[in-house]
């Protein structure tokens, strides 16, 4: 209690504001949330199966579950962020998906390897993962709360940019099984002390105001634009309290959920198949490894021009633009088998990319506000991973139907 009094007093006598220090906890959390994502998985994919006795479709049943347990949890998640904050959740799910990745390098068949994944690095993610974070950081900030997830999200971006090589470096010095081991290390150091050193519920348990502003300034603020994003930053700062059935009510929450919900079927089918895309035009590994790792640099160097411009722009028209820019991409790189419209079509679908999660956090929390954030956005993640695991299914069945990718992807530009 002492060094929670001693941290407020210190908050008050210096002209930092606190909420800094959740995005710094929020940016290290991100960083640690992609040792567990597809990408860095897929390096594993050749030596686990070979040394565990599996077949690459069984392989590919980790991350089918993963998100299905990450969308039953949502709900409840949500919850706890409202009533308790994310401190102790994040601390928990640090714990329990770094022991989680530690007893991974321990696995001897597929069924513990699918055992610890499921029932303690999944879950682990789940509490400190992107719902937890966001949802904390929208909470100390209104007015610039695009930067504020934007430089958060960045955790995640410079980690897939950077985790491949990783994994690979690891695997081929001490085997995956090791590589495991010091994924768990680094998920324990990473988050766990962080969060139970720094993380807080929200500015007013401080003596505080969202942004930073004075009591005063947060009162007589007039909203930076005129438009319908700047109308949902008004309806934002009264903070309203909103029930799940108060919110399923409402259109906006179903525009939401089927907007994004529908994105997202074709961003996680694109990000699987995207390295098969291009190595069925002919292209050698090296060349569909670059066109990711284009995606995953535009993803991590543009959120903070997305997060600006959200705080700027009227919110609804900035994520028809972020569609439209990703359609453009797409289509692009479907037009010819060259070199310069594939860089030059997945540059685009990257830069898209960038904006995706904080335009859609930033709608959420503009739209209802910070006291019910939690669970109302629990309850649209659940509803918009459904539609995110029906993604690789669909794209894959529609290829062997027409053993080409055109149909598909001509779906995700519609």
């Amino acid at each position: 209690m002492r060094s929670s009094s001693s941290l407020e007093q210190a908050t008050h006598e210096s002209k930092f504001f606190y909420g800094w220090a959740i995005v710094a906890v929020g940016f290290l959390a991100h960083i640690a949330s992609a040792f567990s994502i597809s990408s860095t998985l897929s390096v594993f994919l050749k030596p686990l199966s070979s040394d565990l006795g599996i077949s690459r479709g069984v392989f590919s049943l980790i991350r089918s579950g993963e998100i299905l347990i990450g969308a039953a949890a949502a709900p409840l998640v949500g919850t706890l962020i409202d009533r308790h904050g994310g401190r102790w959740l994040m601390a928990a799910g640090g714990l329990v998906s770094g022991a989680g990745f530690l007893l991974l390098g321990q696995s001897r068949d597929f069924w513990q390897f699918l055992f610890f994944r499921w029932l303690l690095v999944s879950p682990g993610d789940a509490l400190m993962g992107s719902l937890v974070v966001n949802v904390s950081i929208s909470r100390w900030f209104v007015r610039m709360r695009g930067r504020a997830l934007a430089l958060a999200n960045m955790g995640h971006g410079l980690a897939k940019v950077g985790m491949p090589l990783l994994a690979a470096s690891l695997i081929a010095y001490t085997g995956w099984r090791g590589a495991w081991g010091v994924f768990g290390l680094l998920t324990l150091g990473l988050v766990v002390g962080p969060s139970v050193l720094f993380m807080r519920r929200r500015p007013e348990d401080m003596g505080l105001v969202p942004d930073g502003r004075s009591s005063a300034q947060a009162e007589v603020a007039a909203p930076p634009n005129e438009g319908s994003s700047a109308r949902s930053r008004r309806s934002a700062s009264a903070d309203v309290a909103w029930s799940r059935g108060e919110a399923l009510r409402t259109s906006a929450f179903w525009l939401i959920v089927f907007t994004f919900g529908v994105a997202h079927v074709g961003v996680t089918g694109l990000n699987l198949h995207v390295f098969a895309f291009v190595s069925d035009q002919g292209h050698p590994a090296m060349v569909a490894a670059f066109v990711m790792s284009i995606i995953a640099f535009m993803q991590f160097s543009t959120p903070m021009i997305w997060g600006i411009l959200a705080e700027r722009s009227d919110l609804a028209r900035l994520i028809m633009a972020k569609f439209l820019i990703q359609a453009v991409g797409i289509l692009w790189a479907l037009s010819g088998p060259g070199l310069f419209s594939l860089y030059g079509g997945f540059f685009l679908y990257g830069i898209g990319m960038g904006g995706t999660s904080i335009l859609a956090e930033m709608i959420w929390a503009n739209y209802f506000g910070r006291i019910s954030l939690g669970k109302i956005r629990g309850l649209g993640s659940l509803l918009t991973s459904v539609f995110s695991a029906g993604g690789p299914p669909f794209f894959g069945l529609l290829f062997d139907y027409t053993q080409s990718y055109f149909l598909s992807f001509s779906i995700f530009i519609g």
